[in-house]
């Protein structure tokens, strides 16, 4: 996990430096005649006229302390600036995340064990469905829905759950319901191939020549030992959903992590950039630790060996 985080810093400390331009260059881009003191002295206040392993050596340093240091477009903590906003995130990457699990397991489930009737084939069109539909269109067509038929619209303002947990809910629930949907299609199809090459072997025909019954059949041989692709699967696209939601969160007025990320992106706020992205990275790293040490309780084999 240190080492892919360290990588995931060097590179981004890189790259953001290799787009043209800084944030003192997109302050002053109205401006006419700034003269070249006042862009030097500004430059030497943020600390951009270091060299680039001075800035590295010191921005590594803090992050070892979790110490990110200032935002360079609104001089306030990045630490407060993230915080206020990956909650946003993540509680719709949590609802998203349960709508889709509730929804594709028993549905891969039944497309297996319903295989090439028209069960599977109806399941199979709304997987298929969901891959094909980009989840802000989908969101679209929900608050063009809501706003016809109850007149509800997103609001202006989030309401946190603490304050409101009704208000709250329902502001989350539909940009969940629309991720989650898409979502739930790729885990679907996992899920149900998964199952179905486990239905083939060898100790399920065992288990059924001795007159187990078929839910037995299917719930704990076949489903529990299908279930490593699926966790993979889902424990990735959950660390996608916390970051990877720009746009659907631009069309659910949510102020989530996303769209930090790209206006700092468009600011050149450097500290901000990385400080986001290095939270990313633990995200996916820490899911895929946790997910492997799960392997070992699914599959008793990777634990012994």
């Amino acid at each position: 996990m240190i080492p892919t985080l360290v990588g995931v810093g060097i590179l981004t400390f890189v790259l953001m430096r290799l787009v043209p331009g800084d944030i003192v260059a997109l302050r002053y881009a109205g401006a006419t005649a700034v003269p070249q003191d006042v862009i030097d002295r500004e430059r030497h206040i943020l600390g951009l006229d270091r060299s680039m392993p001075e800035q590295f050596a010191s921005w590594m340093a803090g992050a070892a302390r979790l110490d990110f240091g200032q935002s360079l477009w609104t001089d306030r903590p990045v630490t407060e600036e993230i915080r206020a906003r990956f909650g946003v995130s993540l509680e719709v990457a949590i609802l998203a995340t349960l709508i889709a699990v509730t929804l594709a397991v028993p549905l891969g489930v039944l497309a297996a064990v319903k295989q090439d009737t028209w069960v599977d084939y109806a399941v199979r069109v709304f997987s298929i469905g969901g891959l094909a539909m980009p989840s802000f269109w989908l969101g679209i067509l929900l608050i063009l829905l809501l706003v016809v038929t109850i007149r509800w619209a997103p609001p202006l303002i989030f309401v946190p759950f603490w304050t409101d947990p009704i208000q709250n809910v329902l502001q989350v629930l539909w940009p969940a319901l629309a991720v989650g949907y898409r979502y739930s299609a790729v885990t679907t199809r996992m899920t149900r191939s998964s199952v179905l090459e486990v239905l083939r072997e060898d100790y399920v025909r065992t288990a059924r020549a001795k007159g187990v019954r078929e839910s037995l059949v299917v719930v704990r041989h076949a489903l529990r030992n299908s279930l490593l692709p699926v966790i993979t699967v889902i424990s990735l696209e959950f660390a996608f959903l916390i970051g990877g939601l720009v746009v659907t969160e631009q069309v659910f007025n949510l102020n989530g992590i996303g769209k930090l990320l790209v206006d700092a992106v468009a600011h050149r706020d450097y500290n901000l950039v990385q400080a986001i992205v290095m939270v990313l990275a633990f995200v996916f790293v820490f899911i895929n630790f946790l997910v492997d040490l799960l392997y070992g309780v699914l599959d008793p084999r990777i634990r012994h060996a």
